[in-house]
C-alpha cells in the first residue's frame, strides 16, 4: 500500500498517511484520460453556433442578369456564398458536442490520473485545512508554505473561508469529493487534500 508524507498548516511533516492501492497505485491507462479529458472539454461548448446558407438568407430571388451574352460568369441570385451578404458554405448549426464515454473508462481514467501525480510527487495530503477568514493572503501563504503554488484544493464538504480566499488566486482552484474530475487533476500543478478529502475519495471511488 502505497505511503505518503502528511502535513500540517504550516508545511511541517506530522507522520505518513496510507493511500488506496487501487487509486494511487492502479495501472496507468493513457488512452482512457485522453478521452474522457475530450470528453469533457467537449462538454464545455455550447453548441448554440449558427449561420444562414444560401438557402436561408433574405433577399436574392430574382436572377441579377440574364443567362448569356453578357461576358460575365452565369449566376441566379446575389446571395450565393460568393457574394458580398450570401450565404454560409457549409454554415454551423447548433449541434450538441457531447462524447459518450462508458463508466467502466471513467473510473479508469480517473483511476489513473491519481496514480500519476502520486506517482509524480503531486499528491499532497494535509491533516486539516482551516482559516480563521476568508482572505486571499492566508490561502495563499498556506499553499507555499505546502510549495503547492498551483493547486487543486480538494475538501470534503464547502468551507466558505477556504472557498472565498481561493477564488482570487488564479493558479489555485478548489473543489469536492463529488465534483472531483479528471482534466482538474491533470490540469494542476499539484493535488492538495485534506485528509477528510482523502478518506472520502477513498470511499466513493475505490
Amino acid at each position: 500500500m502505497p505511503k505518503t508524507t502528511l502535513y500540517n498548516m504550516e508545511g511541517a511533516s506530522v507522520g505518513e498517511i496510507e493511500l488506496s492501492d487501487e487509486l494511487f497505485a492502479a495501472e496507468i491507462n493513457e488512452s482512457a484520460m485522453h478521452l474522457v479529458v475530450r470528453a469533457y472539454l467537449a462538454a464545455q461548448r455550447q453548441g448554440t453556433q449558427s449561420a444562414l446558407t444560401r438557402g436561408e438568407v433574405r433577399g436574392g430571388g430574382r436572377k441579377i442578369y440574364r443567362q448569356k451574352g453578357t461576358g460575365n460568369a452565369r449566376h441566379h441570385g446575389n446571395r450565393a456564398p460568393q457574394f458580398k451578404h450570401g450565404g454560409v458554405v457549409f454554415a454551423p448549426k447548433p449541434r450538441d458536442y457531447e462524447i459518450a464515454v462508458n463508466k467502466k473508462v471513467r473510473r479508469l481514467a480517473f483511476k489513473s490520473a491519481l496514480t500519476s501525480k502520486f506517482n509524480a510527487g503531486e499528491i499532497v495530503v494535509v491533516d486539516a485545512l482551516e482559516l480563521k477568514e476568508g482572505k486571499t493572503r492566508l490561502m495563499a501563504e498556506a499553499l507555499k508554505k505546502l510549495n503547492a503554488d498551483k493547486a487543486l484544493v480538494v475538501l470534503p464538504e464547502r468551507d466558505e473561508n477556504v472557498v472565498r480566499a481561493t477564488a482570487n488566486l488564479a493558479s489555485a482552484k478548489t473543489t469536492y469529493v463529488n465534483t472531483l474530475n479528471v482534466y482538474d487533476i491533470l490540469n494542476a500543478g499539484k493535488v492538495v487534500l485534506t485528509k477528510a478529502a482523502k478518506e472520502s475519495v477513498e470511499e466513493v471511488y475505490a
